[in-house]
């Protein structure tokens, strides 16, 4: 049979590109693929009596079929007469070719080829409702999407599928749009009409968001799951945001919520939760969120999470950055920890004090950013230290200074935030700054464990805070050591050998020894209760790192 395409034997006609090697080692030439698709085409168009245009997008889109159709013929010879020979008296299985051309590696079609049949005319429903949807206006070359993800959709008798496609058109849905979404999302096209669909689009409208802006950010090479998405509307609408917020974000960010974003989100949601925030916050912060990709943010988020790991700061700290200071740390691509240790010419305790002082400092840290040297730490630290005693009139001359900083440890920054903590329970200025004359220790422990301390004093013990001016010492001793004491003077009181109304100070400064002898020891069980309350004490001390 005489070919109905004639190809030039001129080389001149034709760009220099490069040889292609097929399956058995052998090179072919650019010119002889386009002859095999030439003949592979008049096989399928003429032979088979495939329609023309099915005809040639498989022979144009199936290479790897064609590598194996190339391998079995002397390539030698006239290409397109050697594949044609062949064909005929070989019957390829026309439904490699047919799934490979609609977008499909081998791999995926596979499963897919039927078991008994080899020639696609043989398979009407499956050729009927791949023209629907050619004809619909949807490129062959996706169809692959939509046969994987929803095969049944090739198996609707005839008129199904037009009927299901223009049950969507009649929501309002032009037919550009349809084109993307089927791609999409082709479980559409399962059963009835999906009803999360529906009411996502029912959402949508009422939040005057235009159905045409979302068809820009329809992204063909993802599957959309709306039940995801509705859900996270409504958790967005339940959490607090009116129409107008919600609408406004979802128009300057549709590609959060059209991308494949949706996962991440929950995410992140679930991410910040666990460090604290509440839906409040986090609906905040997404009114907030910067023109980026999702994606990055989250990227940096998570970097970010990793640098404050790495340089040991303490979980609840790094909880108070994230919770207050989420769409900066999302907005920031920090350079490495060792990078950063190293230009900073600070240790990870520095750094984190910098970083807690002025989380701001971590935008002046990131990718490609100089990097200046902290000054120095020890001489800022002494002069915040002194500038604090001087302010509260604790110490008045030099050489009490010089005593003082001996005393006092730690960094200078926080010994204002210390005191202001204890003004704060309900003392004048005048009466902690006597308390620090009498008892300077107290200014080196951390504001949560003063707050714990005085908290356990007034809530637990039940003595006024104003006892604390008359018994700063109180701050020395642990929670736990507390506890033990008053659990063994009420245990003695009950049993009717405790002193009455001994005062806390003398129940807790005596020393263990002293207050064994004078308390404990007069009671012939006082012993045996001693050794078991401390046991039950100590230990629960341990689990709740109490201090």
């Amino acid at each position: 049979m005489e070919s109905l395409f004639y190809v030039s034997e001129n080389p001149r006609f034709y760009s220099t590109k490069r040889i292609v090697q097929i399956e058995n080692g052998q090179s072919v030439s650019p010119i002889s693929r386009t002859e095999a698709q030439a003949a592979l085409l008049e096989y399928l168009h003429v032979t088979r009596n495939l329609r023309f245009t099915d005809a040639e997008n498989m022979s144009k889109n199936s290479p790897r079929f064609l590598e194996k159709l190339l391998a079995k013929v002397d390539i030698d010879a006239d290409i397109g007469h050697s594949i044609t020979r062949f064909l005929l008296f070989h019957p390829i299985n026309e439904f490699e070719p047919f799934f490979e051309s609609l977008g499909l590696k081998p791999y995926e079609y596979n499963p897919f080829l039927p078991r008994d049949l080899m020639f696609l005319c043989d398979d009407d429903m499956l050729l009927e409702n791949y023209h629907v949807l050619c004809n619909y206006g949807i490129a062959r070359t996706k169809l692959g999407k939509i046969y994987k993800e929803a095969m049944d959709v090739f198996r609707y008798d005839y008129g199904v599928l037009e009927l299901k496609l223009k049950a969507y058109e009649e929501l309002g849905l032009s037919q550009s749009f349809m084109i993307k979404l089927v791609v999409c999302s082709p479980l559409l096209l399962i059963g009835e009409v999906n009803v999360d669909f529906i009411k996502v689009l029912e959402i949508l409208r009422k939040l005057g968001v235009e159905i045409s802006m979302i068809e820009e950010d329809l992204s063909e090479n993802i599957s959309y799951d709306w039940s995801k998405l509705l859900a996270l509307l409504n958790l967005f609408r339940f959490a607090g945001y009116n129409e107008e917020q919600l609408g406004g974000l979802i128009s300057q960010h549709l590609g959060i919520f059209f991308g494949d974003s949706v996962d991440r989100i929950y995410l992140l949601i679930g991410f910040l939760l666990k460090f604290g925030s509440t839906m409040n916050q986090i609906c905040s912060m997404f009114l907030q969120f910067p023109q980026m990709q999702f994606e990055k943010f989250v990227s940096n988020l998570r970097h970010c999470f990793l640098f404050l790991n790495e340089i040991e700061m303490e979980v609840h700290e790094i909880g108070n950055i994230f919770r207050s200071h989420t769409v900066m740390l999302g907005s920031c691509r920090l350079k490495k920890s060792n990078t950063l240790r190293t230009a900073l010419n600070a240790a990870n305790k520095r750094i984190c004090e910098v970083i807690q002082e002025n989380p701001q400092v971590l935008k002046k840290w990131v990718m490609g950013s100089k990097i200046e040297r902290l000054p120095n730490w020890k001489l800022k630290s002494r002069m915040l230290k002194t500038k604090f005693l001087l302010d509260l009139g604790i110490v008045d001359n030099s050489n009490k200074i010089v005593r003082a900083l001996k005393v006092f440890r730690g960094s200078g920054a926080k010994f204002q935030e210390r005191f202001d903590c204890i003004v704060e329970a309900g003392l004048s200025r005048k009466d902690v700054c006597e308390m620090i004359k009498s008892s300077p220790e107290i200014l080196n422990q951390t504001k949560d464990v003063i707050e714990r301390k005085i908290d356990f004093l007034v809530n637990n013990v039940g003595y006024p805070v104003s006892y604390l001016v008359t018994f700063p010492f109180y701050f020395n001793y642990t929670t736990a050591r507390v506890k033990l004491r008053l659990a063994m003077y009420n245990w003695l009181k009950d049993q009717g050998n405790g002193e009455p109304m001994l005062s806390l100070s003398t129940i807790i400064a005596t020393s263990d020894k002293k207050f064994t002898s004078d308390y404990v020891n007069h009671h012939p069980r006082g012993p045996e209760i001693w050794q078991d309350l401390k046991k039950e004490i100590y230990a629960e001390s341990k689990a709740t790192s109490w201090t």
